[in-house]
């Protein structure tokens, strides 16, 4: 694909702050690519991400668009970030101008000279994507993990070889691109959907089936893994052309991952294997042993043994900002769980440390997704942690649902410093404190891991020596 870079004009819409849009501006500029890269935001809020760019031959356009980088005036193909929705008018333009539109994730499946195993589902996937790939590391030491974490794909392809175990982590986002370019991974895998992003589609219909392009394109030589317990995932059966391996809670005595008693089974035609059920935090609960099953059906698929899916299960450690486990103090444990911002993603944390906890402090709330928060407060009205609320759009509708069930809550507070003092203030030993949101970052913090990040660095602050708990609990950090 590189071949034909060089001399070709790109209009790179979207910078962005997570790595995606300089992966893409890199990789075209270093092939010879013509890149103009375009964002609404000005020079300051970029400048970490352009400065990873200073040696490139690239032009700017920031602070807004101009209509002639989306036509064929100034360009002959569109990159649009993730954070681009698809209906963009500026995209609209690009294609009625005949303009190619591409994301980094087409790029990338089209550049990449190694089968890839591609992730999704409304929660889980990082998790997964981090698991599945310590077990083919334990096969094949050089594994590749990539896509929408922080890491650019693009940015790695050029050095991948063909027998090179390669993980990709692929949002709903990413996946439009791939289902309108009909691209697909060799190993497909759909841990779970439920409500989430409505703010970005026409509906929850229409976010599910896009979630479900991940195995549309594969072909009759690729496998689909996916979640046998959500009728969700399971229309997967009628909608492809793949192979099928599922996964889940009951063994229905076929092919696939399931849990059986203390045991997790892997079962491939004749051969049938099992590995000890994992007692990581990360790893517990219904939620977390389907993550699991999820890792060591997809690892299998793509050839791994089970010798090396047993080495990555036991050595799994967790994901950072996804049921992190921040700290121990006074014999409070601190849980960083700042990317459940979806409804389904916070119940299932929720249920796990309400499980091993005295009591749960949780903070909540945050900015709308136009997801139904009332499943969320019915679960903290039967767990009945305290709750503590940080300020957005999403959280009156949460104040509303708690009230209407009489769970009282603290707040809601303008940042993460006074949120987190309230948090603290009851906590006593065996008890858990956790951001588990089950609502977006915007507004307050610049994504969802800089809430995440101002959670971390409030619990470490406690850690200093010299604090009293009166200290402790009046901090703003």
């Amino acid at each position: 694909m590189s071949d034909h870079i060089a001399g070709t004009r790109y209009t790179v819409m979207g910078l962005g702050i997570l790595g995606g849009g300089v992966g893409v501006a890199q990789y075209l500029a270093r092939h010879g690519g013509i890149v103009t890269v375009t964002d609404m935001r000005d020079a300051s809020d970029l400048q970490a991400s352009i400065d990873l760019l200073t040696d490139l031959p690239i032009t700017y356009h920031l602070g807004g668009h101009d209509e002639a980088d989306f036509t064929k005036v100034n360009a002959d193909v569109v990159v649009r970030n993730p954070g681009v929705r698809r209906t963009n008018s500026y995209l609209a333009l690009a294609r009625e101008s005949g303009l190619a539109v591409e994301m980094e994730m087409s790029l990338f499946f089209r550049a990449c000279r190694a089968p890839i195993l591609g992730i999704t589902g409304t929660k889980g996937k990082t998790s997964v994507s981090t698991l599945c790939s310590n077990m083919l590391r334990a096969w094949k030491a050089e594994t590749i993990l990539a896509g929408n974490m922080g890491i650019s794909a693009l940015a790695l392809v050029d050095d991948i070889e063909p027998d090179q175990p390669v993980v990709i982590e692929l949002s709903s986002w990413q996946l439009e691109a791939l289902d309108e370019h009909q691209l697909g991974p060799a190993v497909a895998v759909l841990t779970n959907i439920s409500e989430d992003h409505l703010d970005s589609y026409n509906g929850f219909e229409e976010y599910a089936g896009m979630k479900r392009t991940i195995g549309h394109h594969g072909g009759s030589d690729a496998i689909v893994v996916y979640n046998y317990d959500d009728p969700e995932c399971a229309r997967m059966v009628e909608e492809t052309s793949s192979r099928l391996l599922p996964f889940g809670l009951s063994d229905p005595g076929i092919d696939g991952a399931w849990l059986t008693g203390d045991e997790l089974v892997l079962r491939q035609g004749t051969g049938e294997k099992r590995v000890p059920r994992p007692s990581q935090l990360q790893l517990s609960g219904e939620h977390g042993v389907r993550n699991a099953l999820a890792a060591m059906a997809a690892a299998a698929a793509y050839g791994a043994p089970i010798e090396a899916i047993r080495t990555g299960l036991e050595s799994f450690s967790g994901v950072p900002n996804r049921m992190e486990e921040v700290a121990t103090i006074d014999g409070v444990l601190y849980i960083n769980d700042t990317a459940a911002s979806a409804p389904a993603a916070a119940i299932a944390g929720l249920r796990v440390l309400s499980d091993r906890a005295k009591r749960v402090h949780l903070i909540a709330g945050g900015a709308d997704k136009k997801t139904d928060l009332a499943p969320f407060a019915n679960e903290i009205a039967h767990r009945s942690p305290r709750v503590v609320l940080l300020d957005g759009s999403a959280t009156p509708e949460l104040m509303r649902l708690l009230e209407a069930r009489a769970v009282p809550y603290e707040g809601p507070f303008p940042d993460m410093g006074t949120a987190f003092a309230a948090a603290i203030r009851e906590a006593k030993a065996g008890d858990v404190v956790t951001l588990t949101p089950s609502c977006a970052s915007f507004g307050m913090f610049r994504n969802e891991f800089d809430r995440g990040e101002q959670f971390r660095s409030a619990v470490l602050a406690l850690m200093q020596p010299g604090l009293d708990r009166e200290m402790k609990d009046r901090m703003h950090v």
